[in-house]
C-alpha cells in the first residue's frame, strides 16, 4: 500500500494510559502517551464513566499541539469488544455508540472509549469516524469455535490491530499481498495472542484474555476443575477474578514484575524460579504455534513474531531454539505499531482501498 498524504487523528485509549497521535500519511507530526493514575481511574464509576476525564485529555493534546481539527480529514479509534465482527473498518455509527453507551459489550475494557471519543472529535472537525480491526475480529472456522461445553463457545478476544499490523507489514517486505499468504502471527505484549491468518483471515487465536500461554499479566489456560473449584470457593468475587485473570496473573502473579528485563537480571543472578517461570511461558507459547500448524493444516508461509516483548533478544533467541523444529521462517517485529495501523488503517478507507462498514448487522 502507498500511503496517502491524509491527516489522521488517531486516539487509543489503554487500561493505565492514552494514547493520541496526528499523522500525515505514514509520519506522526506528534505523538502523546497520558498516563492515568490508579486513583484517577478508580474514582470513575465505570469504564464508560472515563469517558470524561479521556475526553479532557485529548482535548488539551489538541490545544498544546495547535492542531487545526478543521483539516482533519479523519479521526479513528480503537476498537473494543463489540461484538464478533470481521477484520477491517468501521465507521463509527449511531449503532456502534448505542452499543457501547448501554455496556452491551463482550468484555467492559477501554478500548470500547476509542469509538465516542473519535466521533466527538471528528463531529467538530466536521470528517468522518473509524474504528479499526477492533479486539472481537472473529472470522473462526466453524470447528474452531466449539469447545467442549456447548454453553461456552470459544470466542475471538485478541490483539488483532497489531497481529494485522505485522502481518500487512510482513507481506508489504515481501512484496506480496497479505490475502496470498498464510501466516502465524504472535504479539506478545501483557497479554499473548497468537493468531492463524489464512489468506488474512483470523481463523483461529486463542482468547488473550482467557487462555493460550501464561503471559506477563494474564493467565491462560488453566486446569478447569480446579480453576471452577477456586470461582466457586467463596473466596473471590466476579470482578475480583476478572481484574485477576487479566492484570495480576501470569509473570507478575509468580515474579511480581511484568519486565522481561528484570527477570533476565534474576536468572542471571542465579534465581531458579525466575528461570522455571521463563521456561514455562516458553514452552506454552511453543506448544500455541504449534497448534496454529494444526488450525492452518501444515500450510504455514511464516511465523511473525510482534509486541513488547520481543524487544528481548534473549526471549527471541529462546523461543526460536523451540520452535526450529517446525522449520519455517521466522519474523521479527520487535514493540507493537498500533497508532501507525490505526492511521493507515484510516487512509485505505479514505483512498477507496478497503470500505467501512457499520457494525449494525454483527450486533444480534
Amino acid at each position: 500500500m502507498t500511503d496517502i498524504a491524509a491527516r489522521i487523528f488517531v486516539i487509543n485509549p489503554g487500561g493505565t494510559s492514552t494514547k493520541i497521535a496526528l499523522y500525515v500519511g505514514a509520519e506522526a507530526l506528534f505523538t502523546e502517551d497520558v498516563r492515568h493514575p490508579a486513583e484517577e481511574l478508580a474514582a470513575c464509576p465505570s469504564v464508560y464513566g472515563q469517558l470524561p476525564l479521556r475526553q479532557k485529555i485529548v482535548d488539551q493534546c489538541i490545544e498544546e499541539h495547535g492542531v487545526d481539527i478543521q483539516n482533519l480529514d479523519a479521526v479513528v479509534g480503537r476498537g473494543g469488544a463489540l461484538a464478533p465482527v470481521p477484520s477491517g473498518a468501521f465507521v463509527v455509527d449511531d449503532a456502534m455508540l448505542s452499543r457501547i453507551r448501554e455496556g452491551k459489550v463482550l468484555v467492559e475494557h477501554s478500548s470500547m472509549l476509542g469509538a465516542p471519543l473519535a466521533k466527538a472529535l471528528a463531529d467538530r472537525a466536521g470528517c468522518p469516524a473509524y474504528i479499526v480491526d477492533p479486539v472481537c475480529v472473529d472470522e473462526y472456522l466453524p470447528e474452531s469455535r466449539l469447545s467442549g461445553l456447548p454453553e461456552v463457545p470459544r470466542r475471538s478476544l485478541t490483539h488483532a490491530l497489531s497481529v494485522r499490523a505485522a502481518a500487512y507489514e510482513i507481506a508489504k517486505s515481501l512484496g506480496r499481498d497479505l490475502h496470498e499468504l498464510d501466516l502465524v502471527v504472535a504479539h506478545l505484549g501483557s497479554g499473548f495472542t497468537i493468531a492463524c491468518l489464512q489468506h488474512g483471515r483470523q481463523i483461529d487465536s486463542n482468547d488473550a484474555t482467557a487462555s493460550g500461554p501464561m503471559a506477563p499479566t494474564r493467565a491462560g489456560t488453566l486446569p478447569a476443575l480446579d480453576f471452577a473449584r477456586l470461582c466457586l470457593s467463596g473466596k473471590v468475587t466476579m470482578g475480583q477474578m476478572e481484574k485477576k485473570l487479566v492484570a495480576q496473573s501470569g509473570w507478575a502473579a509468580h515474579l511480581g514484575t511484568d519486565d522481561i528485563r528484570e527477570i533476565y537480571r534474576r536468572i542471571d543472578e542465579g534465581d531458579a524460579h525466575a528461570r522455571l517461570v521463563l521456561d514455562a511461558t516458553l514452552l506454552q507459547v511453543s506448544k500455541e504455534l504449534g497448534a496454529c500448524f494444526a488450525s492452518m493444516r501444515g500450510k504455514v508461509d511464516a511465523i511473525v513474531l510482534t509486541g513488547g516483548v520481543c524487544r528481548s533478544d534473549r526471549f527471541v533467541t529462546e523461543l526460536k531454539e523451540r520452535i526450529a523444529w517446525l522449520e519455517t521462517l521466522v519474523y521479527v517485529l520487535p514493540g507493537e505499531n498500533e497508532m501507525l495501523a490505526l492511521a493507515r488503517g484510516a487512509s485505505r478507507v479514505l483512498a477507496g482501498q478497503m470500505e467501512a462498514r457499520s457494525v449494525a448487522p454483527y450486533l444480534t
